[in-house]
């Protein structure tokens, strides 16, 4: 984590000039369950990870906003009057994108400057372990502390989600930029969409002697492209057809009227979504009551769901799931928003090399790429780092 303080502020000054004035960070995140729900008003329960976006950021006087980063040839700049969703596009949209959403939040109130930015991060893209959100919530941080906006985290988390929404044009929640953004170390937030009202729950995986494995496919996705629309819709189609306001609304007892009134696709994505609601109140129980060793069953369940009822699952996020499990795994199941990305695995400490080499070897007889595996922690959500 040094080298990455390190190389940011050695980065931010070869690109711009001169050393920055303050670094801030903020993790990706792993959901370990609860897909698909955030949206639909629902529960969901990620945390924050050892892998982080750092954002180095000193103020200009000229009203630009400047951007540069690790990941792109180019810096990008606006003058911060002219920054509108529809003037910005690629990988810049996420941080410009964070500073409209942020000018639209406080209304002028905030005392906006130019800047130049610079963006490093360790946070795998495309493994769904959002690595936008880790970029939203480190600019987020950095500009509510320049413009002396003073808005708290669960408001920041609306402004990376609104400039995910509106400036990136992906029709995600607010699940991400929530954990992001209120992680704590060893715990998970326990997060009501629909209030915002989240809660740690102490996860215990180390003292049960539990690792996360992180494989991440190497098969790209993106939320802004039609698979993830298509659900969002289904989702609120299936809403509107049960005279609900959200998915949130329908139980698992309401399933039988809901089979009599929806066509079967648009019954078994709601299906998907109310069971799952169930699956993480569930979880967070069990956890209060038994503890990790205990939730293996409802990870499984939630790979079903999503593999057979909400169709996002790939093969091979399937091979992963099935051979982690047959090699020791406790439970395991995709993560995020589907169509490739990573599954997780809740794994014993000393099975963990076990699971790995049966999924490498199970990825090279099916002729897949072969993926990258890695066990997280639950860290810190953003936080400033100089």
């Amino acid at each position: 984590m040094s080298d990455l303080r390190t190389e940011t502020s050695e980065a931010f000054s070869a690109v711009f000039g001169g050393p920055a004035t303050a670094l801030w960070s903020a993790p990706g995140r792993v959901n370990l369950i609860g897909e698909h729900t955030d949206y639909n008003e629902g529960y969901v329960l990620p945390f924050a990870i050892d892998r982080r976006t750092f954002a180095a950021i000193r103020p200009r006087t000229d009203g630009m906003a400047r951007v540069a980063s690790s990941f792109a040839d180019e810096a990008v700049q606006l003058p911060l009057a002219e920054l509108a969703p529809e003037a910005l596009g690629g990988w810049s949209a996420y941080p410009l994108g964070v500073a409209w959403a942020l000018r639209e939040a406080t209304s002028g109130r905030a005392q906006e400057a130019g800047f130049d930015l610079f963006v490093h991060s360790d946070v795998p893209i495309g493994a769904g372990l959002s690595s936008s959100a880790a970029i939203e919530s480190a600019v987020a941080m950095a500009l509510d502390d320049l413009w002396d906006a003073g808005l708290d985290r669960r408001s920041l988390a609306r402004v990376g989600q609104l400039a995910e929404n509106k400036a990136v044009g992906a029709p995600t929640g607010i699940m991400d930029q929530s954990a992001s953004l209120l992680g704590e170390a060893d715990a998970a937030v326990f997060l009501d969409c629909r209030t915002l009202n989240a809660e740690v729950i102490p996860l215990g995986f180390d003292a049960a002697g539990l690792v996360l494995l992180v494989m991440d496919t190497g098969v790209s996705h993106s939320h802004a492209t039609g698979g993830y629309a298509a659900r969002r819709a289904s989702c609120e189609a299936g809403a509107r057809a049960l005279g609900v306001e959200a998915l949130r609304d329908v139980s698992v007892g309401d399933l039988s009227r809901a089979r009599d009134l929806l066509d079967d696709e648009t019954f078994r994505r709601v299906r998907h979504v109310v069971t799952e609601d169930q699956r993480v109140l569930d979880t967070v129980r069990t956890l209060h009551e038994r503890g990790p060793l205990a939730i293996g069953d409802l990870l499984d369940a939630s790979h079903r769901s999503m593999r057979d009822d909400f169709e996002i699952s790939v093969p091979e996020l399937d091979l992963a799931v099935e051979t982690a499990l047959s090699a020791g795994a406790l439970g395991a199941r995709m993560t995020g928003g589907g169509f490739g990305g990573a599954a997780i695995a809740l794994v014993p400490v000393d099975l963990v090399s076990q699971v790995e080499f049966a999924v490498d070897g199970a990825f090279l007889e099916h002729g897949y790429t072969a993926p990258t595996t890695f066990p997280v922690r639950a860290s810190a959500g953003a936080r400033r780092e100089g």
